[in-house]
């Protein structure tokens, strides 16, 4: 086997068709990801969830630096198992000899490490004797990521230290003295899960103080649109809401012409929807005029018809 294979990346993400890594990894453009982080944890988890993507967010996570609102970078994944010596003695001598690795499991993910990456330790939930981060490599990861951080299924050590760290953020499930013990890396940049949500190499990662979201690079793009356009709805309800306009049910519901042409009008003129200029919602009022209201059982079942690929095997 091979950590970190450019090959396996490429055939576990056939999806995203733009710019990779070096190792493979898909590289979602910059500017996905800085319109990603004025978005929210909900706005974002809708358009996943439509397309049948319902296991993405996990919100059961400490985080080490609360005055960081939002966390957005790449995804770089780590599986960690507990040890078993045959195979934790062969993956240790295989990769020092053939990878030209040096030091233990727990640092093998940081070496390659660049601006904006997170750092994905699937750490089966171990604490005690499990931790394979502290102020030394969350240091690291601080540098080599400038903003990025890591999410660790299981334990960090030196929170002090951690929490001394500004430039970038850190979830975790608990703290424990000890140290990086009895666990082995079995994968690096491989499929991995965080609790209940499955994180994929160069998924995009979102965090705030709900939790995290991994989003699939191949729909970042698109699910940052849906995000926007219902970030700009908001900012419209809102307004309404406070002026009696609407009820709190018309908000909610399928809009109607009348609605739409309102909200049209606002989106044309109104300084609050200027960052938002570069939607497009003709098909939305298009659909409303010829009374085309999806329920939200026909939304998930659009966008999981639209998230198939054209060919099944």
């Amino acid at each position: 086997m091979k950590f970190d294979c450019r090959d396996d990346i490429i055939q576990l993400t056939p999806l995203w068709k733009g710019e990779r890594f070096p190792t493979g990894r898909p590289r979602v453009p910059d500017d996905i990801l800085r319109r990603i982080a004025k978005t929210t944890i909900e706005e974002m988890w809708m358009p996943l969830y439509i397309r049948g993507y319902k296991y993405q967010f996990e919100g059961r996570l400490k985080r080490s630096n609360p005055d960081m609102p939002v966390m957005v970078g790449r995804a770089v994944t780590a599986v960690y198992m507990p040890t078993r010596p045959d195979l934790a003695n062969y993956l240790m001598e295989y990769a020092h000899k053939e990878e030209g690795r040096k030091g233990n499991f727990n640092q093998w993910p940081l070496e390659d490490l660049v601006e904006d990456d997170v750092v994905i330790l699937d750490m089966y939930d171990k604490v005690r004797e499990g931790c394979p981060l502290g102020g030394n490599l969350s240091t690291l990861i601080s540098n080599k990521t400038k903003r990025g951080g890591a999410i660790v299924w299981g334990g960090v050590r030196d929170l002090n230290q951690i929490q001394g760290i500004k430039n970038a953020q850190f979830y975790y499930r608990d703290t424990d003295p000890t140290p990086f013990l009895e666990s082995m890396l079995v994968g690096l940049n491989v499929p991995c899960h965080i609790g209940m949500a499955v994180c994929m190499p160069g998924d995009v990662v979102l965090g705030t103080a709900s939790g995290v979201i991994f989003i699939p690079a191949h729909l970042a793009e698109t699910c940052v649109i849906d995000a926007e356009k219902s970030h700009a709805r908001d900012i419209w309800g809102f307004q309404r809401l406070h002026e009696g306009k609407y009820t709190a049910a018309q908000i909610d519901s399928a809009w109607e012409v009348g609605m739409w042409e309102d909200f049209c009008d606002w989106f044309q003129t109104d300084p609050e929807a200027k960052p938002y200029s570069h939607l497009n919602f003709d098909k939305e009022v298009e659909d409303a005029r010829n009374g085309i209201f999806r329920t939200f059982e026909e939304e998930m079942n659009e966008g999981q018809r639209l998230s198939q690929p054209s060919t099944r095997w």
